[in-house]
């Protein structure tokens, strides 16, 4: 079989790709190894994906947005940082970027869902689940992919979007820095009794770092952060027990909790490749970049460097050129590494400060805590970061 790009894995990213350049008149086929029901009804996994306002976008443009019901989506007001047991918080107010509010929630399910239902629509994309690669390979005249059942596919570029763990990436010998930070995160939806008003906690505090993400109404995405066998006492717990040991963990500042969804557990990991790009490859999505959830950027990035790439193959092919050049492949790759890098080494940066409970780092995490609600123009930096307004 023959295609123009040939792309691995149907995560959102992947179908997001794909969608992308539904309409270019380049033939596109989308390998998943998973059983298209999968896709079509992706399960519940915990995760609530935090939006940014270009992110927003770039889903409206693609046709994802409409297919999500709106009471699903929940608005991201404001942020609280807070930093061990302390009340005193750091405050990222929505005016600060001029928006309404930072940025949405909407379960990574429902994402999912919708981007399968985008691409299914679409007569320039096929969409081949159930297949396993054994091997890929490239040259300059084209790019090769044979599954396990002996057959091959060809295609003028290859892309991997098959996770920060990317088997295709390592395939094509493209190495990645990883950093296992030796910790678990825990993620569930709880009921609770006391309001967020739609803000957004992020709790250094010490021993365990917690997450609340506001949904509609009195329920949050809450995640844990714990070494591993802290994380499997939780996942074991009874109902009731559960709920009080969050309870307990988050300071009784909700008032009571209540689990209102399975609970689901995710090594905490962060990936960057070395490189984007090789002959006739591509990385995007967590292949390229998998964040740390410190800063809510994964399926942001994932987004942009869908539409930056996106964007290259649609130009260099209405002029007639070739849609898998080196130049073609490099200006994506040096446009996508300048918009991860510098806030990817950041949030590693906070992440290590933040989780270190000796005394000088104790001291250091306070102050500068409170010099950030301080400083207005700071402030103004991280707003905009958040909510991605272009």
């Amino acid at each position: 079989m023959n295609f123009d790009i040939v792309i691995v894995g149907a995560g959102p990213s992947g179908l997001c790709f794909a969608q992308a350049l539904a309409e270019s008149g380049l033939r596109i086929a989308v390998l998943e190894r998973q059983h298209e029901d999968a896709l079509a009804n992706p399960a519940f996994d915990g995760r609530e994906i935090a939006l940014t306002h270009h992110s927003a976008k770039l889903m409206r443009t693609l046709g994802l947005w409409q297919r999500i019901n709106p009471n699903a989506i929940s608005l991201l007001r404001d942020a609280r940082v807070l930093n061990g047991s302390s009340l005193y918080a750091m405050q990222i107010d929505h005016r600060d970027s001029q928006q309404n509010e930072l940025g949405y929630l909407i379960s990574n399910c429902l994402i999912r869902k919708a981007a399968f239902e985008a691409v299914k629509t679409s007569p320039n994309i096929t969409l081949m689940t159930s297949v396993e690669i054994s091997k890929i390979s490239t040259d300059n005249e084209s790019a090769r992919l044979t599954l396990n059942t002996g057959e091959v596919i060809e295609a003028q570029l290859i892309v991997a979007a098959d996770s920060r763990f990317s088997e295709t990436r390592r395939a094509m010998g493209i190495s990645a820095s990883q950093h296992d930070f030796g910790k678990t995160m825990m993620v569930c939806v709880m009921e609770h009794d006391v309001s967020h008003q739609h803000v957004a906690w992020e709790w250094f505090d010490y021993g365990q770092t917690l997450a609340l993400l506001p949904m509609n109404g009195m329920r949050s995405s809450v995640v844990i952060t714990l070494p591993a066998h802290d994380i499997q006492c939780l996942m074991t717990m009874t109902e009731n027990a559960f709920n009080q040991a969050v309870e307990v963990r988050f300071k009784h500042r909700l008032g009571a909790m209540r689990l209102v969804s399975t609970r689901h557990a995710y090594p905490l990991v962060t990936v960057y490749s070395d490189r984007f790009v090789a002959l006739r490859f591509a990385l995007v999505g967590d292949a390229a970049v998998g964040m740390h959830p410190v800063t809510a950027h994964g399926f942001n990035f994932g987004l942009r460097g869908a539409e930056s790439l996106a964007r290259e193959i649609k130009a260099a092919y209405t002029r007639g050129r070739n849609i898998a050049s080196a130049d073609l492949l490099a200006r994506y790759e040096k446009t996508h590494q300048r918009a991860t890098r510098p806030l990817f080494l950041a949030t590693h940066a906070i992440a290590k400060l933040y989780s270190n409970d000796a005394l000088p780092a104790r001291l250091i995490r306070r102050v500068s805590l409170h010099l950030g609600n301080r400083i207005s123009p700071f402030k103004r930096v991280v707003a905009n970061m958040l909510t991605e307004i272009n």
